[in-house]
């Protein structure tokens, strides 16, 4: 699935259309350069889900948890300024992907044989028009 967005004003509509997408997928994974708009749409994602914590970027605590009014947890992780997979399991990262909770992947492709094969793959490429295109894709 290819999601447009060419204004900001309409992240709001895409968090809720890639939460229905998602469906019940735990583990989500966010792909696109630096500066494509990834913590962006996370932050949009958790106002959608009702988050109350301040949502940020987790660049240099490696993971951020948040929790909704329900008290459920949900956890983004940032692995920009690891170095290598070790790095990612000395936080526990096993621990937080495999805890059936949802997990909100920054920069995946530093980790790349801790990811679960289960996942949801949200791409975020910039066009020509300095439009958002948002490519949604399950792994099973």
């Amino acid at each position: 699935m290819e999601l447009k967005l060419s204004n900001l004003n309409e992240i709001d509509q895409i968090a809720k259309r890639i939460i229905d997408y998602a469906g019940d997928e735990t583990i989500w994974i966010f792909e696109g350069e630096m500066g494509a708009g990834k913590t962006t749409l996370i932050k949009a994602i958790c106002r959608a889900i009702g988050i109350v914590d301040e949502t940020s970027s987790p660049t240099f605590a490696l993971v951020n948890v948040y929790e909704n009014s329900s008290k459920e947890e949900f956890y983004h992780f940032d692995f920009f300024r690891i170095n290598d997979e070790l790095e990612a399991l000395d936080i526990g990262c096993d621990e937080y992907f495999y805890s059936d909770r949802p997990c909100f992947i920054e920069w995946p492709g530093k980790i790349p044989r801790l990811i679960p094969t289960k996942n949801l793959k949200i791409s975020i490429i910039l066009d020509a028009e300095s439009n958002r295109i948002v490519s949604l894709s399950k792994n099973e």
